[in-house]
């Protein structure tokens, strides 16, 4: 009787690499991927093989310390690793940079692949920023049909809701402008960085709160304090930049590990820098 031979699949054969990993991301991200994008390789080989995916907001050196310890050598980040949105390193290492230089000496050490995703995650309908947050703040069933971003919320206080969202949501140095005892209920989310046009066409909904990561001082903070000033009853609650999209990147590393099951797939959270003095 002829033994039986087994013959591995040429795709078992061939080792995963971080390629590879941004091959399937598009293939299973549900949008079409368009270009010019920052989604793009940062640093690093894509053709390096993966032992493991580290999943996070913000690829800080703290984090790529944390990706190296837990195996993992392709960082898969929402934001920016090199300190601009396009990632753009020519003046940095122009002037010789020093935080810049240490960065990037430890991620070709230890042959990390940092790989950058943000915009065709926000294009994702339902868009996982806002409605991570809204998870973790335990609004989901206060989700206005009119839109994924805004809520309905039970009648409160602005104090009182900015005491919530702090009780729910890790953000030590959350900030707000507005009256303390405006009563409000219908809120809009627009996490991360989304810029003033946004936050302002936001406000021209029927909403009385803007809750968003972060803004210049200067455009969106101004303008609410011009708003109440103008005796509009308009607020804002500002959470960090990091605590407004971690969630949504947690849900990224969940939504990769169900295609991508080679290696493991790990999130690990960014350290919100801020601290709040007693």
């Amino acid at each position: 009787m002829a033994a039986l031979i087994f013959v591995p699949s040429a795709y078992a054969q061939q080792p995963l690499t971080a390629r590879d990993v941004v091959q399937r991301i598009k293939q299973n991200i549900g949008v079409p991927w368009t270009e010019p994008t920052v989604d793009t390789f940062k640093d690093g080989d894509p053709a390096t093989p993966v032992t493991g995916v580290a999943v996070t907001m913000m690829a800080t050196f703290d984090v790529l310390q944390r990706a190296a310890a837990h195996g993992a050598n392709l960082v898969i980040t929402h934001e920016p690793t090199f300190y601009d949105h396009f990632d753009k390193l020519d003046v940095l290492e122009a002037e010789d940079d020093a935080v810049t230089a240490a960065k990037r000496a430890f991620i070709r050490e230890h042959r990390i692949v940092v790989v950058r995703m943000h915009d065709h995650w926000h294009r994702r309908i339902p868009e996982p920023m806002a409605t991570s947050l809204s998870r973790k703040l335990g609004w989901d069933r206060y989700r206005s049909a009119e839109s994924e971003f805004v809520y309905r919320l039970p009648e409160t206080t602005l104090a009182e809701l900015a005491s919530a969202i702090r009780r729910r949501l890790p953000a030590p140095t959350l900030r707000v402008v507005g009256d303390p005892s405006l009563l409000v209920s219908k809120i809009v989310l627009v996490p991360g960085a989304a810029g003033f046009d946004r936050h302002r066409q936001a406000l021209r909904q029927d909403v009385e709160v803007l809750v968003i990561g972060e803004a210049r001082e200067w455009e969106t903070v101004e303008y609410l304090a011009d708003a109440v000033t103008a005796g509009q009853k308009k607020a804002l609650i500002i959470l960090g930049h990091i605590p407004s999209e971690q969630d949504g990147m947690e849900e990224f590393a969940r939504w990769l590990g169900t295609f991508v099951k080679d290696v493991p797939v790990t999130f690990l959270p960014t350290v919100d820098p801020f601290w709040a003095p007693r």
